[in-house]
């Protein structure tokens, strides 16, 4: 056998291994659900996996389209905004994976944090929401009672962050470093919205999670009101059990 013959054996494995892999890793969660640790918050395993291709995904802005690139061979942290707007439960819930991602520790590069929008919004309303996705975490970990009232106000959607309330908070840092997003915005197909909805029985809520693998498979989904700590346990376990990504 020569060695072209040898990379053609090589590669044909390889490609039988990523489609097989995650259908292995489901299968295995659940015939053995004990491996996913939970309580009343734990996820529920999306089986068979709903499969995103690079053609149901479309950036949402000119920053997600710039850093789409940045959703391949990562496993995926996604929060939705199913309505057009986001209330206090779905801005939780994006603090909660920005928390989510830190306490990965030295996983944290393995992993990518994206947001599916499901309507088409101004490019006002949507900015609104990543500044108080980068300000609203910086309020929360301060201790102060000033801060912890402007954390509380902020959270009502109809509660706007001006542009001089902005410069106030970050006082001399530099503005496009201290309000850097790592939350990729993204639109997905109509195709792939149906299925997350037959899975759900119903419309997908503010707050809701899912996980998506580096192979672009759904595997997992969160309720609104997910406990963070229970989403790193079942994330860390598919990290440690996946050779992908």
């Amino acid at each position: 056998m020569n060695k072209q013959q040898k990379k053609n054996q090589v590669l044909i494995v390889a490609i039988f291994a990523m489609t097989i892999i995650p259908f292995l890793i489901a299968w295995g969660l659940k015939e053995n659900p004990t491996l996913v640790k939970g309580t009343t918050n734990k996820g529920h395993l999306v089986v068979p996996p709903i499969t995103i291709s690079d053609q149901d995904i479309t950036g949402f802005d000119a920053f997600s389209k710039d850093n789409i690139k940045e959703l391949h061979g990562h496993w995926l942290i996604v929060n939705v905004i199913p309505n057009a707007g986001c209330n206090e439960v779905c801005l939780e819930a994006l603090l909660k994976t920005k928390q989510l991602r830190l306490m990965l520790n030295k996983e944290l590069p393995r992993t990518r944090r994206v947001v599916v929008l499901y309507k088409n919004l101004s490019d006002d309303v949507a900015e609104q929401w990543w500044l108080k996705d980068t300000i609203l975490w910086r309020l929360n970990r301060l201790e102060d009672n000033e801060s912890k009232i402007l954390y509380t106000h902020l959270l009502h959607e109809e509660n706007k962050l001006e542009s001089s309330l902005v410069d106030k908070l970050i006082e001399n840092e530099n503005r496009d470093v201290a309000l850097n997003s790592d939350l990729i915005r993204v639109q997905l197909s109509a195709e792939v919205l149906k299925k997350i909805a037959e899975f759900n029985k119903g419309p997908v809520l503010d707050g809701m999670l899912f996980l998506i693998d580096p192979l672009g498979n759904l595997m997992m989904q969160y309720d609104s009101g997910f406990n963070t700590y229970k989403v790193k346990d079942d994330l860390m376990h598919l990290l440690r059990i996946s050779q992908i990504g």
